[in-house]
Parts: structure tokens; sequence; C-alpha cells
């Protein structure tokens, strides 16, 4: 079945490549919003696999509805932008998209990436060696990628797991910075990428992020998931 994918920018000259490249080319289904408020009506977690958004949009800007898409679903989103200051491309992560593009963008590379992150998120969703693994008042359920602390769940982006996942089934293993982004991002951004999602998965998973029980630091070498 063709992957679904919501394209959510303002410019139509742009939307029409976006269109014509991934579907006439690669086989897409592609649904188009071309303001906010529409992404928002238009998007359906049970039908979209990845989302392409702008982040500069009228009504309701990118950064709002990609936090908004992020509290009820993890599909992949990619954060598109005409502005290259590295300050708004760690706010759309801090948001919970997945990966940016800064306009003009090359298109053989954003398909590369859109395959990547797909491909990614497929192979996540059937292949695990274990379905659940529970340390201390956290259950991680590999096979269905939910995460439950103290019987509450948790909503984590699709990064976000990716890394607690990795960290999970390599408890007490230690992964510098590098090592992490080429693992999880396959070397797609850059080390600030890789702090930016730990500060945030703390945020979601630790009673104290400042002083945390799960993902700990190795102070100058990396992190690593609690043995104890």
């Amino acid at each position: 079945m063709a992957k679904n994918i919501l394209i959510v920018d303002d410019e139509p000259t742009l939307v029409k490549g976006l269109r014509f490249n991934l579907e006439q080319q690669e086989g897409y289904v592609i649904d188009v919003a071309y303001d906010g408020e529409e992404a928002l009506n238009i998007f359906d977690p049970e039908k979209h696999d990845l989302i392409l958004l702008d982040l500069m949009l009228p009504k309701i800007d990118g950064m709002e509805v990609c936090q908004k898409i992020r509290s009820v679903s993890e599909v992949p989103i990619i954060m598109l932008t005409a502005k290259g200051e590295d300050m708004d491309k760690i706010m759309g992560l801090e948001f919970g998209a997945d990966d940016y593009m800064t306009k003009p963008f090359n298109m053989l590379e954003l398909k590369a990436r859109i395959k990547t992150i797909l491909r990614r998120a497929g192979a996540q969703k059937t292949v695990a060696d274990t379905q659940t693994i529970q340390v201390k008042d956290m259950k991680v359920n590999l096979i269905n990628r939910s995460v439950e602390i103290k019987d509450e769940d948790v909503n984590l982006t699709a990064k976000e797991f990716d890394l607690l996942n990795l960290f999970i089934t390599n408890r007490g293993k230690v992964f510098d910075r590098n090592t992490l982004l080429e693992l999880v991002w396959k070397h797609q951004g850059d080390l600030r990428t890789v702090d930016v999602h730990i500060r945030r998965l703390r945020e979601k998973i630790e009673q104290n992020p400042a002083k945390p029980e799960y993902i700990l630091t190795k102070w100058g070498v990396g992190y690593y998931f609690t043995n104890k």
C-alpha cells in the first residue's frame, strides 16, 4: 500500500513541485493543506504516514501545528523552513519534529530523507526481540512503541522512542553524541540535535529531569541507561 504524505505549505508553486515529485515520480499518496488550521483539520493519525510541514504558515504557524499533532501522534514530521538560523531548526526539534530541510532544498535529498524515515518507522513497527521491558516504574513495549510510567501513558515522538529503545536495550552502555547521531539520525543533523532530544525525553520520563534516574550522563563521554 502506498504511503500517504501530508504536505502543509502556503506556496502553491512549491506544493505543485512537491506533489509532482512525490506523487507522480515516487508513487506516494499526497494530501495538501495551505495553512495551519486546514492542516489540523485534515490530519488523520490513522491515515498519514509522514508530514512535510512549513514553518511559516497562515492562521496557525508550523511550530504550533507540530506541537498539536505531536500531542496525539508519533507520525514523522519534516519541517520545511526558509530560515537558516540554527535556533529555528532547534525549536522545530523541541516541538517534536523529526528532521528539517531549509529552503531552497535539493529534491533528491528530500526524497532520500523521506524514504529513510518511512523505512525506519516501518521496521520499528515490525521488528523487536522482546515485546516488553520493565525498569523500575517504566514499562516499554517495543512492538507497539508505547511507554508507561506508574501505569500512566507517556507520549513520545518517534525519535524520542528511538532513543529510549536504543538505551533500554543496551542498559549500562555509554553512547557518545556522535554515535547517537549516527545510529538514530543516520548523521542527519548535528550534535545539538542529540542534546535537544535527550533533554526532551528526560522531561517526559524522569520525575526530576535535573536528577535523572533512567537516562544518565557519563561526564565527558556521553549518555547511558541505568543498569540498576
